[in-house]
C-alpha cells in the first residue's frame, strides 16, 4: 500500500504542477497515510525476522560439504609460487562440480613447487574456517558509509 500511494504522488505531484492546482493539496494531505503505512510493513517485517531461527548445524554441514570454497586461496597462493594458469585449473576442477576433502587434500599435496609450512596452512584450512580478507573488509567498512 505504501509503494502504491508513494508511486501516484511521485507521478500525480509533477502532472499536476503543469495544471491549475498548485496546491497540490489533496495529494500532501495523504503523504501521512502512505508513512503510516510504511511503518506498519517496518513493525511486519521486524515481527516476522524475528521469529527466523538459524540452524548453525546445518549451514556449517552445508559449507563444509563444499571444498570448492577453498578454490579461492588456492588459486592466490598458486599465483605466488609461479603457476601457470591456475584460475583456469580450478575453474575446470570445481565450476558447476563438488569439490570433496580428498580432492582438495589430494590437489594440496601435489603441488610440488609449494614450501612446506605453505602446504601446511592450505591443509589446515577448511571451507568452515576460511574468510579471506573479509574481516579487513568489514572493519574498513567505516570508510565507506
Amino acid at each position: 500500500m505504501a509503494n502504491g500511494i508513494f508511486n501516484h504522488m511521485s507521478s500525480k505531484l509533477v502532472i499536476s504542477r503543469l495544471q491549475r492546482d498548485l496546491s497540490d493539496s489533496t495529494v500532501l494531505r495523504n503523504i501521512g497515510v502512505g508513512f503510516g503505512y510504511s511503518q506498519l510493513a517496518y513493525n511486519s517485517l521486524e515481527k516476522g525476522l524475528n521469529k527466523l531461527e538459524i540452524n548453525k548445524e546445518g549451514i556449517l554441514a552445508e559449507i563444509n560439504n563444499h571444498w570448492e570454497l577453498l578454490a579461492e586461496p588456492l588459486q592466490t597462493v598458486m599465483k605466488y609460487h609461479g603457476y601457470k594458469n591456475p584460475y583456469e585449473l580450478l575453474k575446470d576442477m570445481t565450476r558447476g562440480k563438488t569439490f570433496s576433502q580428498e580432492e582438495y587434500i589430494q590437489f594440496v599435496k601435489g603441488l610440488d613447487k609449494l614450501p612446506q609450512d605453505v602446504s601446511e596452512k592450505l591443509l589446515s584450512l577448511n571451507p568452515s574456517n576460511y574468510l579471506g580478507n573479509a574481516p579487513d573488509m568489514a572493519k574498513s567498512i567505516k570508510d565507506y558509509i
